[in-house]
């Protein structure tokens, strides 16, 4: 969640920095220019106000005249130009009066030639159009020279815009470190921000796997973050104590109804079996009673079973899951033998945190099924095996296997596929098996074998659960 709350955040602190900062970069262009503009329009009048009592416009190219005015402006255009390496002059419609340097001239086209005219019309130039660092070198201001209310001539500077534009670069890079560090600023304060906002949401998160993964004593720790998630984490660990409650309640009843049935039924049993010796030898409704009461017995012995496995902790140790698992091989041998079928047991030396009686426990009641539902001659697989996180046990067998509806199923409890019916078994035997895993981080998982039969793959973690 935070990789996607944070480039959201990052790009909108982006967009208000560039909201702010393009304005601002743009009105320190245009101050500067303007700056520059105004100390040129102030030059071109002072120019305009020597200009205006010059009386003997020059003739052919002389630059000395007999009118000393027009002398002193030609004098302070050329030291203008010499100070400030601006071109600068004052002319007349056809003629020039004065201008430096010497082989300046207005072209025929161009934003000069606009200037000029603009100015002869009794108009100061309007203001430039805005010098960019990467644009326009000169920049034109133009300003009338007024007598008697009539346009003489018209006062013109061509400026250099190198150091302007110099100027407006450094602003620039000001702007530029500004907004860096405001959006460094800006970044660790959004960091902060998520993860004061959703630590608590990881928190939840992991608790919320913990539990739906069977460690149900996990709870929420207290954290910071919104007033609204810490309410939040609150409500979820009632809710995990009122489920807790449930749940326990759930298996305390099992298992004591399971355990305070057992003596009535045994009772019963002891009078049916007084009450088959009054009745002839071979009764089959006696036969019949016996059997389903002790099918009653094995369903009570597995619900009280099933109730253990779901409440008692796992104690765990490493344990080398071959040794065990070879083991259990070897106890079923004798059963796989009475019925005619071969078991075969591959089972490398691994280690695996897992509680070795409840494993064994699940490996027994996977081998029981797949040897039930083997037919005479045919095998039973088990192997071990392993890799860096977990390590398996996968148990095959060659019997009718199960549909893809029917693997929905399996494990269960009390499911039985409608083609075994007629085969001894409470199902609940590979509910208590997943139970007893559960309880270690273990898992156990069914799929089709080929060409037929059922694949049973049992999981337990290499590392401590949790860790």
């Amino acid at each position: 969640m935070r990789a996607r709350l944070l480039p959201l955040l990052i790009v909108l602190m982006a967009a208000v920095l560039l909201a702010l900062g393009v304005p601002l970069a743009v009105s320190l262009a245009a101050a500067q220019q303007q700056k520059v503009v105004v100390d040129r329009i102030d030059d071109t009048a002072r120019f305009a106000s020597l200009a205006q009592f010059v009386t003997d416009p020059p003739k052919g190219s002389r630059v000395e005249s007999s009118d000393e005015r027009l002398n002193t402006l030609g004098r302070e255009l050329i030291k203008y130009n010499g100070l400030y390496g601006i071109k600068v002059g004052v002319f007349y419609r056809d003629t020039i009066m004065a201008k430096a340097p010497v082989d300046w001239y207005i072209p025929v086209k161009g934003e000069a030639r606009d200037a000029f005219d603009e100015a002869f019309q009794s108009r100061r130039s309007h203001d430039p159009a805005q010098v960019w660092p990467w644009q326009r070198d000169r920049l034109v201001v133009a300003s009338p020279v007024i007598r008697d209310g009539d346009v003489i001539a018209v006062v013109v500077t061509d400026s250099p815009t190198g150091q302007m534009r110099s100027k407006i670069l450094r602003g620039w890079l000001v702007i530029g470190v500004g907004e860096i560090a405001a959006m460094l600023l800006a970044l660790s304060a959004a960091l902060r921000l998520t993860g004061w906002v959703l630590r608590p949401v990881r928190v939840l998160d992991a608790t919320t796997h913990d539990i739906a993964t069977g460690r149900l004593k996990s709870r929420v720790a207290a954290a910071g973050g919104p007033p609204e998630l810490r309410r939040l984490a609150r409500s979820f660990n009632e809710m995990a104590d009122n489920v807790e409650d449930v749940l326990e309640q759930q298996r305390a009843f099992v298992a004591d109804a399971s355990h305070q049935l057992r003596n009535p039924l045994s009772a019963l049993l002891l009078r049916i079996e007084l009450l088959a010796l009054e009745l002839p030898e071979g009764n089959e409704e006696i036969a019949s009673v016996r059997t389903e009461g002790k099918r009653l017995a094995q369903v009570l012995d597995d619900l009280l079973d099933l109730a253990l496995a779901e409440h008692a902790e796992a104690d765990l140790r490493l344990t080398d899951i071959g040794e065990l698992t070879a083991e259990r091989v070897a106890s079923w041998s004798p059963v796989a033998d009475d019925k005619g079928v071969r078991l075969v047991g591959t089972c490398p030396a691994t280690t695996a945190w897992a509680d070795p009686v409840a494993l064994s426990s699940a490996l027994d009641a996977v081998i029981d099924n797949a040897l039930k539902f083997t037919p005479e001659g045919e095998s039973v697989e088990v192997e071990v095996a392993s890799n860096g996180q977990v390590s398996t046990i996968v148990v095959t067998d060659l019997g009718p296997g199960l549909s893809d509806e029917e693997l929905t199923r399996v494990g269960d409890r009390f499911w039985r596929s409608p083609g075994h019916q007629n085969i001894k078994g409470s199902g609940l035997g590979l509910s208590i098996s997943r139970a007893l895993l559960a309880a270690g981080g273990g898992a156990i998982t069914y799929e089709h074998h080929e060409p037929h039969g059922l694949k049973v793959t049992v999981s337990v973690p290499r590392t401590v659960p949790g860790s």
